[in-house]
């Protein structure tokens, strides 16, 4: 979406995808699917194609990719903006978690059975030795690495309604909800879905920004920025700036 505004403003837009994703929704504008080759790699494409600013639109548990991004936009001397989606409120019957191994420690010590899991395919590790609860497990590409041993996969993409999401718990009789606080409303449906339900929701929270980003939260933030519209946004280390 900040690719299609930008590009409809005039603005000569090039979209790196990190090529994880099999068959990724393609934006607007010039798009480059792969790495760089490290931080050097990227501070010399940067400089040598003569970009004039970055924005990181990674996703907000994508830590190694904005980290490496910050520290190669410093290299190069080019302006780096962090669009970041606000978080969920955290729902007081929530129990939010610092990482996904505590999450996996919080369902072992969970009493029942059937696990809704939304964390993504490459934290699936983390939960191989649980072999006491039955785990629903929902992906968008296949997973490639070690699996719980009661595992059910569920292969999709949000958007998500209220009514799917419940009808997906209901039929698989799930009673805790694993899922990371990425924010948006693509996946939120899930959250609405286990409240109604009465299903526990265990809330892995995000990981701290390098210190110093420059952060906004909506598109339109992102685009008055890249034009030198909009004033600097405060200096943040965390969520603390939306």
């Amino acid at each position: 979406m900040l690719a299609a505004e930008l590009a409809a403003a005039g603005a000569d837009v090039l979209s790196s995808l990190a090529g994880l994703v099999r068959e990724p929704q393609p934006p607007g504008g010039r798009v480059r699917i792969g790495g760089f080759g490290g931080d050097a790699g990227m501070a010399e494409f940067l400089r040598k194609e003569g970009f004039s600013a970055v924005v990181d639109a990674t996703h907000p548990f994508a830590a190694a990719i904005t980290a490496s991004a910050e520290r190669a936009a410093a290299r190069a001397g080019v302006p780096l903006l962090v669009l970041h989606r606000p978080e969920w409120e955290l729902h007081p019957s929530w129990e939010a978690v610092a990482d996904i191994p505590a999450a996996a420690s919080a369902v072992r010590s969970w009493p029942g059975e059937s696990v809704l899991l939304t964390t993504g395919r490459h934290d699936l590790a983390a939960f191989q030795a649980d072999d006491r609860h039955c785990f629903l497990v929902r992906t968008v590409d296949p997973p490639d690495g070690p699996l719980p041993p009661r595992v059910t996969l569920i292969r999709d993409r949000g958007p998500y309604t209220v009514q799917g999401e419940s009808a997906l718990m209901r039929n698989h009789q799930v009673g805790l909800l694993v899922t990371k606080n990425s924010g948006g409303p693509m996946t939120a449906a899930k959250l609405q879905a286990a409240r109604e339900l009465g299903v526990r929701v265990v809330m892995v929270q995000r990981p701290p920004l390098p210190p110093g980003s420059q952060v906004v939260a909506t598109i339109a933030d992102a685009v008055q920025w890249s034009f030198g519209l909009g004033p600097p946004q405060p200096d943040c280390t965390s969520t603390a700036c939306g």
